[in-house]
């Protein structure tokens, strides 16, 4: 079974999706993410200009093979553009192998290792009494596991924060709100005033608040978002240690891997990292070491399934658990194919899931089913996936941004 075509499919339901459409030459189709926010076009041009005329021809079903060849034959690896859009290639040959197998995805790597994939939302709020209505809205819509952000004293507008002042959205639903899409459309980035000194007296007093008022059993999360330096997040980590957090997240920016090390040892804080990395080699460090508790790279940027499932094989010999990225700058395909994965992998940990807007599931059509707070996708071979492509065409692309973030001096901030 031969590839006979690749198309790229930009469309911006709310937000702007890269997929790729690979079908073969008896007329399978399979679809693969590779969204990267803020830089979509750059991974469109990729793959029409660079990997698409490579794949006409090739066995569809060497999934291996292929992955190597795009890795390694480029002489130029990894990267987030690289690595999303072999993510692409990857997960649409994925799709395609399980379509021809008549078989659900998650049966081609190893079947179910649970009933469905724990996943965590987001709740938010400009002040405490706000944060706890999202809270409640989370515990209604059946989640078990949710993410704590507020807005701080003094900051106009704080990033992951759904009532900010910034918090205008572009597109989409109409009532959709800050949380659901970050990235505004705009000429430019908007730019945020950040002041870590008052964040991080302000973070324990909004923990001991939500366990005062919800209890012990909710699993609380909670994100800094690279803001802090290594002795700022061992500090934060600490303070946060009697409110039992499931993890902290990007305490401290990735790439300064030796901080982790700090960190660890100041705190016993479950540290989860990794959402901008994008291969094994990103990690071999921090797993080695054991400085982190869970892998937060999601399969749209790493690599695809067979990267992503190549990673977190190297982490089970550590212990450390699978937390994938997944708000609404991975799309549906890239979601499915992470609850596909994680419903196989043995040290799965939890997912992230941030429901995408009306528009969005209308395009991309998932089946996977969320509840009892967690996803499961559905048993129809492959990833579950049905794109109205005419649809998804009346949504152009539209330039969108993430905030900057600066100092109250007037310095661009390490996210």
């Amino acid at each position: 079974m031969l590839i006979e075509r690749a198309d790229v499919i930009v469309t911006s339901p709310g937000r702007n999706f890269v997929t790729l459409k690979i079908t073969t030459d008896d007329g399978v189709v399979g679809y693969g993410d590779g969204t990267l926010n803020g830089r979509e076009l750059a991974v469109a041009s990729y793959l029409t200009d660079h990997v698409v005329p490579l794949l006409t021809g090739r066995d569809a079903h060497a999934i291996e093979d292929t992955w190597q060849y795009l890795y390694r034959g480029a002489y130029w690896r990894r990267g987030p553009v690289t690595m999303a859009a072999i993510a692409a290639v990857d997960t649409a040959l994925w799709d395609i192998k399980a379509k021809v197998a008549g078989l659900p995805l998650y049966q081609l790597l190893g079947g179910a290792s649970r009933e469905r994939c724990l996943v965590y939302g987001h709740a938010s709020g400009k002040d405490v009494p706000e944060l706890f209505d999202s809270v409640r809205k989370h515990l209604d819509e059946g989640f078990r596991a949710i993410r704590i952000q507020t807005g701080v004293p003094g900051l106009d507008s704080v990033y992951g924060v759904a009532s900010s002042a910034a918090a205008s959205v572009g597109g989409g639903d109409s009532d959709a709100r800050y949380d659901y899409e970050p990235a505004r459309r705009a000429a430019l980035p908007a730019e945020e005033t950040w002041d870590t000194r008052a964040y991080l007296r302000h973070v324990p007093s909004v923990f001991e608040a939500v366990r005062g008022e919800f209890g012990e059993d909710i699993a609380l999360l909670h994100d800094a978002h690279h803001r802090l330096t290594p002795i700022q997040a061992a500090k934060l980590g600490k303070s946060l240690e009697p409110y039992d957090l499931f993890w902290l997240e990007d305490v401290t920016p990735a790439e300064n891997q030796e901080a982790l090390r700090w960190v660890r040892h100041h705190t016993t804080t479950p540290l989860a990292i990794g959402e901008v990395f994008n291969s094994i080699w990103d990690y071999q460090h921090l797993i080695r070491e054991q400085l982190i508790d869970y892998v937060r790279s999601p399969i749209t940027h790493a690599g695809g399934i067979t990267s992503v499932r190549r990673i977190m094989d190297y982490a089970a010999m550590y212990q450390i658990k699978s937390g994938m990225h997944g708000p609404t700058d991975v799309s549906p395909v890239g979601l499915a194919a992470a609850v596909h994965l994680g419903l196989a992998l043995h040290n799965f940990g939890i997912q992230e899931y941030m429901v995408h807007s009306r528009e969005t599931h209308e395009v991309f059509g998932p089946t996977y089913e969320f509840a009892r707070g967690g996803l499961r996708p559905s048993e129809e071979p492959g990833l579950g996936i049905h794109i109205d492509e005419e649809l998804a065409a009346r949504y152009p692309y539209e330039r969108a941004y993430l905030p900057v973030n600066r100092l109250r001096d007037g310095t661009v901030h390490d996210w």
